[in-house]
């Protein structure tokens, strides 16, 4: 029996497909162009599905599967995003021994014209916003842009390679560490692959330059060595996770029960500190060769933005905005932002004390629904911000993180026109049936009944 024949054919017309529509997205799709856009996405989202369901008994394939798509789009610049002209920025910055925590790139290139080749294009085209900010990018995240600068000093797509290839192998990580975790689990093994196969995956991270691929992958890793009790191991790659995007520290009261086992087994109280103290010290440490006294106040102003001056693709956040204007006649945002903090924090300490962490699978869901009401709640949700929810829910058997990185792609509808305007119909149409599907897994605790299986 021949190969194709063995296998069935079309999964492997749906592979094929989906290379070309891959293809023809990375290289000719505009992030303006929203219809196109979306179906492409669709048609997609929906092959991904199928090709699982056909390959689930062949992990080998589906793998190979995934690692042509990703190398796809090696040559291409991204297209539904400009941060990476920032990332080469940073690199190049800090190649020609400059702190980028100390310069935001419009009073740098008025000052040094000529030191970071491409400067004028770079800053064109990260945008305004990231030209007159200092980069709020944390040290290992820098390391990459550095390896990048040094690697490509003057070429922008080859810097672009070089990040996307570190991204890549990052993948290659979360498939690893992701399957041995879903074992502890007791969860289906190809289960990773509504990660690693996942269009929003490939799109917005691989394709789009976006490194949460990399926190992840340290991330995954972490919680990969607490289930092997390997505590000094797991704080080190959550330090790292950390230190390439600062999310992760929203989750670290999580792990306190994890050391603080049932009233049978009393707290350990040297891996407890040990454990946090190893995160801190290397989360300090990583800051020193940047240490001016202008970085803590430029650093924290500009991760501040984030809480209290940026709003996009939000959700619970909008209702309270609208509120606000009710009560006041204008934006609260400033006000909202720090009630927000306060119950997000309130929150996490709330499912950190009062669930039982010290087991496995409660700890894994417990880091699911802290970082999901972290996003219900946020006053910006790009897109790719939520690849550690998907994560979270594939490593848990949820279904709404997979549903949610469908309907994300609607949020792209407002850089449909020059002036990014969002749609109250688009926003109620993208988080309507997540919020269904949560609310029915998370607090009904039904079976929601898919062909697709997650648990």
């Amino acid at each position: 029996m021949s190969f194709v024949g063995k296998y069935k054919v079309i999964p492997f017309l749906l592979a094929l497909l989906s290379f070309l529509l891959y293809f023809w997205f990375f290289y000719f799709q505009q992030r303006s162009e929203f219809l196109s856009l979306l179906l492409v996405y669709a048609m997609l989202f929906a092959m991904f599905l199928r090709i699982i369901e056909h390959f689930k008994n062949n992990i080998k394939i589906l793998a190979l599967i995934a690692l042509i798509f990703r190398l796809l789009c090696l040559l291409s610049l991204p297209n539904l995003s400009q941060d990476f002209y920032r990332f080469i920025w940073d690199g190049r910055l800090i190649a020609n021994g400059f702190n980028p925590y100390l310069f935001t790139p419009e009073s740098f290139i008025g000052l040094n014209p000529d030191v970071i080749a491409q400067s004028n294009t770079l800053i064109a085209g990260m945008g305004q916003l990231s030209a007159t900010n200092f980069s709020n990018y944390p040290p290992l995240n820098q390391l990459t842009f550095l390896v990048a600068g040094w690697l490509s000093p003057n070429s922008i797509l080859g810097a672009v390679v070089v990040m996307r290839l570190i991204i890549i192998f990052a993948d290659v990580g979360v498939f690893y560490y992701g399957t041995k975790i879903l074992g502890r689990v007791n969860l289906p093994l190809h289960n990773i692959f509504f990660y690693i196969l996942n269009p929003f995956v490939i799109i917005e991270l691989t394709g789009n330059l976006h490194f949460e691929g990399v926190m992840i992958f340290f991330l995954v890793f972490g919680l990969y060595q607490l289930s092997k009790q390997k505590w000094i191991g797991a704080a080190m790659a959550i330090s790292a996770s950390i230190l390439v995007k600062l999310i992760p520290l929203l989750l670290l009261p999580v792990f306190f029960k994890w050391f603080v086992k049932d009233k049978a087994h009393p707290i350990n109280i040297s891996k407890l500190f040990g454990f946090y103290g190893v995160i801190i010290l290397l989360v300090i440490l990583s800051f020193v060769p940047f240490i001016d006294t202008d970085l803590a106040g430029n650093y924290s102003k500009t991760v501040g933005l984030w809480f209290q001056n940026f709003e996009f693709n939000a959700s619970i956040y909008y209702l309270a905005r609208a509120l606000g204007y009710y009560i006041s006649g204008y934006n609260q945002i400033a006000l909202i932002g720090k009630i927000i903090v306060i119950f997000i924090v309130i929150l996490i300490f709330t499912l950190s004390f009062f669930r039982k962490n010290y087991d496995y699978k409660t700890l894994l869901t417990t880091l699911l629904l802290a970082i999901s009401i972290y996003f219900f709640t946020a006053t910006t949700v790009h897109p790719w911000y939520i690849a550690t929810v998907l994560i979270l829910g594939i490593l848990t058997g949820y279904k709404f993180p997979l549903l949610w990185t469908f309907t994300i792609i609607l949020s792209y509808l407002a850089y449909s026109t020059p002036e990014v305007k969002e749609s109250p119909v688009i926003l109620i149409l993208q988080y309507l049936p997540v919020y269904a599907i949560f609310i029915w897994e998370v607090f009904k605790k039904i079976p929601v009944k898919s062909k697709i299986t997650l648990n």
